[in-house]
Formats: structure tokens, C-alpha cells, sequence
């Protein structure tokens, strides 16, 4: 929750709360991550710095949640984090990884970077406090 806190701008509405990410991981087929300093797992007592939490079904992911603190960006944890996540993907036998974000977010270049393209749009999903609504947009990479 360290890491949500911090990471999700409350402007957007993005953030989860501690239930419906305690009601996520009860869910069939939901898996984490957690990433350290190097991306990695974080050892014994390093603080987590990064997340993903995702939900299969039928040879397909989604990204219900990405996150990395703000003060450990553009170290290359995302992108090692996104790196881990589609092997263990591929090894449960994923075929394809989606996810959604609104639009403008920075991470599209990381995301374009790993295989991910964008396949649709879903007008003023996301809440702007400052602008006003703002879209969503789906990606998908095949694994």
C-alpha cells in the first residue's frame, strides 16, 4: 500500500484501496509482483519499491495494476518488473497480455518498448480533477 500511496496521483482516481486489492488476491488466477531496488524480488527487509497485480483467464492477462514509487522511476524497475512478468506469464501458458491506461500517461513509451500496442480507447473513463475526463487506453502484447 506504500507503494499505491505514492505512486497513483489522487487526481486521476486510479489508486486502489487496501480491500479491493485484498479482495483481488482472493480471486482465482490473480497473480503479483513484487520489485526491489534492481527489480527483483526485494530480499529479506529491502523495502518494495514496484508492483504489478494481474488477473488471467482463457490464455489472457490483464494488468489490473502497475506501479512504481516515484523517487525509484527511470531506474529501470518497471521495466525489469514488466520483464519478469511476461515470463511468468508465458510460463502459465498466457498467450497475451492487456492493460489499460489513461492517456498522456509517460509509461506508453516503456510499454511500446516491451511489445505492447495500443488496440482501443474508451472516452472519459478516467476522472481529471484539473481537465476533466480523460480517456483510457487498451494495450495488448502478445506473449
Amino acid at each position: 500500500m506504500a507503494v499505491m500511496d505514492a505512486a497513483f496521483d489522487p487526481e486521476y482516481g486510479e489508486a486502489w484501496t487496501r480491500r479491493q486489492i485484498g479482495d483481488a488476491l482472493t480471486l482465482q488466477n490473480t497473480h503479483y509482483l513484487l520489485a526491489g531496488r534492481d527489480g527483483e524480488h526485494p530480499l529479506d527487509g529491502e523495502e518494495a519499491l514496484g508492483f504489478v497485480l494481474t488477473r488471467g483467464t482463457a490464455g489472457e492477462e490483464e494488468v489490473l495494476l502497475i506501479a512504481v514509487k516515484p523517487e525509484a522511476r527511470r531506474n529501470g524497475i518497471g521495466r525489469a518488473l514488466l520483464a519478469r512478468l511476461l515470463e511468468s506469464a508465458r510460463q502459465r501458458g498466457t498467450s497475451r497480455l492487456c492493460l489499460e491506461m489513461r492517456d498522456g500517461n509517460p509509461a506508453k513509451h516503456l510499454y511500446a518498448s516491451l511489445g505492447f500496442i495500443p488496440v482501443s480507447r474508451r472516452p472519459n473513463y478516467y476522472r481529471g480533477a484539473l481537465n476533466g475526463p480523460i480517456d483510457a487506453i487498451t494495450y495488448t502484447c502478445e506473449i
